[in-house]
């Protein structure tokens, strides 16, 4: 009897545990987040743009400048705040078209983000600044880095789609499949009058959970998205990790900003080869690994645009981080840390 008791009292730990987990992954390090310092500000440009950001402690330290990707919040990186804190005043911006900066899809081109983010640099933070950027992110650290090298100490380029986005290579991209062309389709169709609920019936991870499931899933998602508009979808007996599937899909994020990727817009004056050669900073490219589905790439870039991308900047160098997810700040933090104090050190 008590041998049964005690299995039950830790089938109960054991579950009661999962749902915490479950109810709490992005809570967590939210509340982490602010109790290490962080608080949410504006500031307006010269030309009235509104730029959102969050900003930690300060204590005379480097600065460093955090661009998240696409589809995504600057509290996105709320796992590896509160440790990179300690070693930079970290500033983590909002970009155009996301969570609460401006919606102005005149702003949705790589060359204009980083005019609008050197000159936050020059005027709220006022030096030399470290620049991170996650997928389209690091693409416009790269632009800033070539362009606006008397700002930049150094550049951290997380996982950014180089040359896979390129005109000749994109269709066979996960990103544009399921992504750019999949929100296209939906434009062109009647029946689905909600992109989210689009999106799940034509998602690439049907096949992965089987129609059930899928099914079972996707009813309480959007039950869950009708109830919390405005909030990331999470369902509570699901773990993060699948959670971020759904999460992805409801940030608050402006559709144009991705049309801008599909009809090639975003990459106005941007030669990708010509950017990095420009780059004379110190930089680090992290790259997670690599899968493909047949001919789709399952990645944000294959192994070979990775190395190509280091072989055209002068102070280059790669890391390989072993994750198959492409955020790699929030799937690894504490090995993204370290590479960013690690570098910090070496600049």
């Amino acid at each position: 009897m008590m041998i049964i008791v005690i299995l039950l009292l830790l089938v109960a730990f054991l579950i009661g545990s999962y749902f915490y987990t479950n109810m709490n992954y992005i809570k967590k390090p939210l509340k982490k987040m602010y109790e290490a310092g962080f608080t949410e500000k504006k500031i307006k440009l010269k030309d009235g743009t509104v730029l959102n950001y969050g900003e930690g402690p300060s204590n005379g330290k480097i600065p460093l400048l955090l661009i998240h990707g696409q589809g995504m919040t600057w509290e996105d990186y709320s796992k590896v705040l509160p440790e990179l804190s300690k070693h930079f005043h970290v500033y983590a911006v909002d970009c155009h078209g996301h969570g609460k900066s401006d919606w102005n899809n005149k702003k949705y081109t790589a060359k204009a983000m980083a005019k609008d983010f050197a000159e936050f640099i020059e005027v709220e933070i006022g030096k030399k600044t470290v620049l991170s950027g996650h997928s389209s992110g690091g693409m416009i650290v790269a632009w800033m880095a070539a362009h606006y090298p008397e700002i930049v100490l150094g550049t951290v380029i997380e996982d950014s789609p180089f040359f896979s986005t390129e005109l000749d290579r994109r269709e066979n991209t996960y990103v544009w499949v399921y992504g750019f062309q999949m929100y296209e389709n939906f434009k062109n169709q009647d029946e689905v009058k909600d992109y989210f609920t689009y999106s799940l019936k034509n998602s690439y991870w049907r096949k992965m959970f089987g129609d059930f499931l899928w099914r079972k899933f996707s009813k309480d998602a959007i039950a869950y998205h009708e109830k919390y508009p405005d909030e990331p979808v999470h369902l509570v007996y699901l773990p993060p990790k699948i959670n971020r599937m759904f999460e992805a899909e409801t940030y608050p994020f402006d559709r144009k900003f991705g049309e801008a990727f599909y009809d090639n817009s975003w990459f106005e004056d941007y030669n990708q080869a010509e950017i990095l050669s420009k780059i004379k900073s110190p930089t680090v490219f992290l790259k997670a690994n690599t899968s493909y589905d047949g001919d789709l790439l399952v990645a944000a870039l294959s192994d070979d645009d990775a190395n190509r991308v280091v072989n055209l900047l002068e102070q280059g160098i790669k890391i390989k981080i072993n994750t198959p997810g492409h955020d790699i700040h929030y799937d690894k933090p504490k090995k993204f840390t370290k590479i960013m104090v690690n570098f910090l050190e070496d600049l």
